[in-house]
């Protein structure tokens, strides 16, 4: 980070991202027998983590929607969520010819299987982790969006973490050419165009500002006592944040003509439907009254 900021202040030239020294993992092992640890599947890893301890956290407070066992099992489908959501959504919304490609001599060819290849959606993983909730609020007869309020208090975490981990490992980078005292050419940008560092400002907006918006409603104030609250703003809030950021966001390749036919990028088209509703979950919580603080947790 120190070496960021003086790189950003020392000349008018545009950052070149392989002098910050980064490297896109970890290599663990001997020189004879060694695997990468891939920061973008720590920054997973370390997300889901972080979203089981809050809401286990979360839950020992009075009023908690469920018990400890639902969490367990909770986070186990919305694992498995994130993961099918997010690829299938990605294939679906955003790159189509993954469902028929192939590539590569291992044993996996299918792209669509090939997640080290990279391209998973927000919006896919979103669906998956509601369906997630959804059927295990069913199954254990748990109010549906209290659970949804208990779980997206955590979520801002993983997309903090995982836009810092496509900053390092230079991919996903924003519009260009841009005149901004911190622009930065890519290695990964054929044009070699100073560009906006757009990973950063989604770690700073959904990520950090969310983050800080969540945790101060549900531990500062009643919020969690009316239902669909916290849900609400975390959708309207997440929402809002990636309509701005699209701005500054490169267009996925296979979009961009697209993005210029329509005036928005396929992000943004698929977030105004998310405001709405979160919108309009907001304003259910709002007026309903809230719920008495001494409410017992399900067994």
């Amino acid at each position: 980070m120190l070496s960021l900021l003086a790189a950003s202040t020392a000349a008018a030239d545009p950052i070149q991202w392989t002098s910050l020294g980064l490297k896109p993992g970890i290599v663990i092992g001997t020189e004879t027998f060694n695997f990468t640890l891939r920061y973008y599947s720590l920054a997973y890893l370390l997300g889901v983590i972080f979203a089981y301890w809050h809401t286990s956290r979360a839950l020992k407070e009075p009023g908690a929607p469920m018990a400890q066992r639902h969490a367990d099992d909770l986070f186990f489908y919305c694992t498995l969520g994130v993961i099918f959501g997010g690829r299938l959504g990605y294939a679906a919304f955003y790159d189509p010819s993954l469902w028929t490609g192939f590539a590569g001599d291992g044993l996996i060819t299918w792209k669509l299987l090939r997640l080290w290849d990279g391209g998973m959606s927000f919006h896919g993983g979103l669906i998956g982790v509601t369906v997630a909730m959804a059927w295990v609020s069913w199954r254990d007869k748990l109010n549906f969006i209290r659970v949804v309020d208990y779980v997206s208090v955590g979520v801002p975490m993983g997309m903090l973490l995982g836009r810092l981990a496509n900053f390092v490992n230079g991919e996903l980078w924003g519009r260009g050419p841009t005149d901004v005292p911190w622009a930065m050419v890519f290695p990964t940008d054929p044009a070699e165009l100073p560009r906006h560092p757009s990973q950063l400002y989604q770690a700073g907006l959904e990520g950090l500002a969310m983050l800080v918006i969540m945790l101060s409603l549900f531990w500062l104030t009643r919020a969690r006592y009316r239902p669909g609250l916290l849900a609400g703003v975390f959708t309207v809030g997440m929402g809002v944040a990636r309509f701005v950021n699209e701005f500054f966001r490169q267009p996925d390749q296979q979009l961009a003509d697209f993005a210029a036919r329509t005036g928005l990028t396929m992000g943004q088209w698929l977030t105004i439907p998310l405001i709405l509703t979160g919108l309009i979950v907001v304003i259910y919580a709002l007026r309903k009254k809230p719920l008495a603080a001494g409410a017992a947790a399900p067994a």
